[in-house]
């Protein structure tokens, strides 16, 4: 089974063009690489915000939190 559409290797590989395999799909591959990478970011600032609201829990309320920050 060939997935690049290259039955021999006897032939002049400049004439060929692409040998890489899945030739064609380079557009699918795009589309999920961005996917993944806008889940990734999703995900990435979800877990992000709860990551500080649990910490904001764990530490005191917000008011507190801000009045030990500006507290000189």
């Amino acid at each position: 089974m060939t997935t690049t559409g290259i039955d021999s290797w006897a032939v002049d590989l400049a004439d060929v063009g692409a040998i890489y395999p899945f030739q064609g799909t380079e557009w699918l591959w795009l589309i999920i690489g961005l996917v993944a990478w806008i889940g990734w970011h999703v995900w990435c600032i979800n877990w992000e915000k709860s990551y500080q609201e649990d910490k904001v829990r764990e530490y005191g309320s917000k008011k507190k939190i801000e009045e030990a920050l500006n507290d000189d």
